[in-house]
């Protein structure tokens, strides 16, 4: 099992830099980085790219509807070539607040899109042919009716440094997890609780590992949750911090009936909980929504508390099947980031 971190996109580049090449030192295998409507990813990425050595630089996610499909595989080889092939490309729908909201896109066929995506991705790096695409969502070249009837099929110039360049896709309901299974190289899922994560999406991840190509190997998953390591309540209270980002996303992120993170936690099997979340975060009831985040959830995703039981949880992560654990470290006194990304490398 591999260790992964998210970045923060609200800090400086250069700080964002320092504790990365101390992770990196200490042991860390992937670093995640985000965009939302903050600084672009690819200017952080291609920083890091510059700055580290060793440690692989993912996007996640990379936003699908806020670049042309060639423009997305034109970015992930350039900075795969900046890194020299330690790139990986997490690609993802967002959500209709942000895509219509401050993009001012149609957020559309999330799916459809997501697949003819890859498929265009990976012709572009192959540089086999020109980049030919007929799909219902994007046709490359662009049809004469759509347009002057000027565009003709072309191959990027540079030759990447790897036309194989890992394709993960952040994706929760039943049709888009078994589009993942299929197509893509790895699984990028929120709020992941190991020990349910078979019940709410085994049918789907069987369903899309059956016709899944074989070249394309094992899918990686990545997911965990907050790292704190140590004795007493303070440590494992440190779970309620992830309370409001629970009940964003369980609660905020969309209005009734077109939640996804409303019905995971609904197939988590709390049904109740996630109708009394949503109900007070929509009326402005903020802090009662997180109040109403259930402790058990808090608990299975995350890593708090002392070392055996944090030993406990990542054995529970890697049962489920996760190859990169995701974690936020939270350093407590005489700790650092790094310090914990070593400690648990070590229970590994």
């Amino acid at each position: 099992m591999k260790i992964s971190t998210m970045l923060s996109y609200s800090a400086s580049f250069k700080e964002t830099a320092n504790s990365v090449r101390d992770m990196e030192s200490a042991g860390l295998d992937l670093i995640w980085v985000a965009e939302l409507y903050s600084f672009d990813s690819p200017s952080m990425m291609g920083y890091l790219a510059a700055t580290t050595s060793r440690v692989e630089i993912g996007s996640a996610i990379m936003p699908i509807y806020t670049r042309t499909p060639t423009l997305i595989a034109m970015t992930a080889a350039g900075i795969d070539a900046l890194s020299d092939g330690r790139f990986h490309l997490g690609l993802g729908s967002s959500g209709p607040q942000v895509i219509e909201g401050f993009h001012g896109v149609p957020f559309d066929a999330p799916i459809g899109r997501t697949r003819e995506i890859m498929d265009i991705c990976r012709q572009v790096w192959a540089r086999e042919k020109p980049v030919v695409h007929q799909g219902k969502n994007y046709q490359l070249p662009l049809p004469a009716e759509k347009g002057t009837g000027l565009g003709k099929p072309l191959k990027m110039i540079n030759h990447p440094v790897r036309s194989n360049i890992p394709i993960w896709v952040a994706s929760l309901g039943e049709k888009n997890v078994e589009m993942t299974a299929e197509l893509a190289n790895g699984w990028i899922p929120i709020l992941y609780i190991p020990e349910r994560a078979q019940n709410v999406w085994g049918g789907s991840l069987a369903a899309g590992k059956a016709k899944r190509d074989a070249s394309l190997g094992e899918m990686m998953i990545t997911a965990g949750g907050l790292l704190a390591i140590g004795e007493g309540e303070e440590i494992t209270n440190l779970r309620n911090l992830q309370r409001s980002m629970i009940a964003l996303y369980v609660g905020g992120m969309g209005a009734k009936g077109k939640n996804f993170y409303n019905e995971l936690a609904v197939r988590y099997g709390y049904e109740k909980e996630a109708e009394i979340i949503q109900d007070l975060y929509l009326s402005g009831k903020k802090k009662e929504a997180e109040a109403a985040v259930p402790e058990e959830f808090c608990e299975l995703t995350s890593l708090c508390g002392p070392a055996s039981y944090v030993a406990e949880r990542i054995a529970a992560f890697k049962e489920s099947g996760v190859t990169h654990l995701q974690v936020h470290p939270l350093p407590q006194a005489g700790q650092t980031p790094a310090s914990l990304i070593e400690q648990i490398r070590s229970m590994m």
